[in-house]
């Protein structure tokens, strides 16, 4: 099954939408699924007094000072968003959006969205979950910060309002930007898969993109990672981002990772027909024998190549005669 991609722009064009535009290029060329932004209305998803997070304060800004002044720099309007579209379809890309409220929900709803993602921030929001929930389509519910007790309490408020187990896929996440390598706990993914019962996936905050590769390994369905242009832009995401050419890599290694999975049936692949008798041992004389002598672990041994009776069928050779003379290694035959 193939591993959707999810390479997140978020907040990282600037509100310069020449940014954006290079940053779904950029997107499209890597072979990621989808280039993802974020669509929300700063007045309505922070208050006056929500303070910045440690790592929106890092962004060499001086002001403003509050999460609501920060999120209006980079709010997306209405025509921001059918213009991503549009650039979109030109680089052969899907576009997908994150909606941190419930009228940005429905506006993303009346696009044509089938699938919905909810941000770690809103997975202890009823009212969000609820509206999500009746739009009975897939979830891709983020979990950063959140027990598993939470995880299922959020998942209940989506089946409560019409949403499928089958269409809910959790995104095992640690929410802190980068996230620090020891905090990931991927196995805690196949937790998730083991006593939620839904699929599974992981949004990736780590630098590098291991971490991300390996939770493909794991069984990860879906894998988001944010991207930027370049890292030493200004702006609260930059620095947790992949480069183009992490991206690129990124996508390969997910590739490569599928092809490496296979089917699961332990089987002779057909590369390895052309080998087999090569390494494989036959059962040959360890010594000269005459023609009736019987056959036993002293004059007998195994050699290279696997063209004569299998070194498998020792036990049914010993105690055997032979039925012809041998030479030191030839291969035995009944």
């Amino acid at each position: 099954m193939k591993t959707t991609i999810i390479a997140e722009a978020g907040v990282n064009h600037n509100a310069d939408m020449q940014v954006a535009r290079e940053l779904i290029r950029v997107a499209a060329e890597s072979g990621a699924d989808y280039v993802k932004f974020q669509t929300y209305t700063a007045d309505l998803l922070a208050s006056d007094t929500a303070e910045l997070a440690p790592y929106q304060d890092l962004h060499e800004i001086t002001q403003p000072k509050s999460q609501r002044k920060l999120l209006k720099e980079y709010e997306l309007s209405i025509a921001d968003h059918y213009r991503l579209i549009e650039y979109s379809k030109e680089f052969g890309i899907e576009f997908f959006s994150t909606a941190f409220d419930i009228p940005s929900l429905r506006f993303l709803k009346s696009l044509g969205f089938d699938t919905f993602k909810v941000p770690s921030g809103e997975l202890t929001n009823y009212p969000y979950l609820q509206e999500v929930g009746s739009f009975k389509s897939k979830i891709l519910l983020s979990s950063g910060m959140a027990t598993i007790g939470e995880v299922g309490s959020a998942i209940k408020v989506l089946l409560e309002n019409g949403t499928q187990l089958s269409d809910i896929t959790v995104l095992h996440c640690t929410s802190s930007y980068p996230a620090p390598i020891e905090d990931v706990n991927l196995l805690a993914m196949l937790t998730i898969h083991r006593e939620l019962g839904v699929n599974i996936g992981y949004s990736d905050h780590t630098l590098g993109t291991e971490i991300a590769v390996a939770a493909v390994a794991l069984g990860a369905k879906v894998i988001e990672k944010h991207f930027t242009l370049d890292r030493n832009m200004k702006g609260p995401d930059h620095k947790a981002s992949l480069e183009p050419h992490e991206l690129n890599s990124l996508v390969r290694s997910i590739r490569n990772i599928e092809k490496g999975l296979g089917s699961g049936v332990k089987d002779i692949q057909e590369s390895e027909l052309e080998n087999i008798f090569v390494v494989r041992k036959s059962i040959v004389a360890a010594k000269p024998i005459c023609y009736g002598e019987e056959l036993n672990d002293q004059n007998l041994t195994t050699m290279r190549p696997g063209t004569g009776i299998s070194a498998m069928r020792w036990r049914e050779v010993l105690g055997t005669k032979a039925t012809r003379d041998y030479d030191a290694g030839e291969k035995i035959e009944l």
